[in-house]
């Protein structure tokens, strides 16, 4: 999937400033898990509630292994209970596919048109091998909004929060 199709699946009646959490799966899922946890998330989404009231929402399983939320806040504000309800359904999906969705160590770069996992401890070594480098897009999981996720959310590892932390070598 090149994420240029985002702005396609993703409803484009969702405001800029809709809400969005990214879970990243430490595998890919394959073909029918993906299948069956879309169908979760479609379950999920359609009938999400904040205090009663629909909560205009989406969610998918991305590139095989980012589900991806989004909450159009602009008449119905998520609340604590709702956000909840959404964590319940990640974690759900993580019993039954016997996948971690929470672990925040691990790094997801697109290298060769593929998403390639890194725990963050191997960044440097990875980047001094040359298996990756300064521009190597990094999924940025941390974006907030609609608009972050078609703009930030895929970004060179020079321009992510990560480029801070790993030292430059002199080539």
């Amino acid at each position: 999937m090149d994420i240029s199709v985002l702005q396609t699946i993703i409803p484009a009646e969702l405001s800029d400033n809709s809400r969005v959490w990214v879970y990243q799966s430490n595998r890919r899922f394959i073909e029918r898990e993906e299948a069956e946890v879309n169908e979760q998330l479609l379950q999920f989404y359609t009938q999400w509630q904040a205090h009663g009231a629909p909560v205009k929402g989406w969610a998918k399983l991305l590139f095989g292994q980012f589900i991806v939320i989004i909450a159009d806040e602009t008449n119905v504000q998520v609340s604590g209970c709702s956000t909840d309800a959404s964590v319940r359904v990640v974690k759900s999906i993580e019993r039954q596919y016997d996948v971690n969705m929470f672990d925040r160590m691990m790094l997801t770069f697109l290298v060769k048109e593929k998403a390639e996992m890194l725990p963050m401890n191997q960044v440097q070594y990875a980047l001094e091998k040359g298996y990756i480098n300064w521009d190597t897009p990094l999924f940025n999981n941390l974006v907030n909004t609609k608009k972050e996720l078609f703009t930030n959310w895929l970004i060179p590892l020079k321009d992510s929060w990560l480029a801070s932390r790993l030292v430059t070598t002199a080539s």
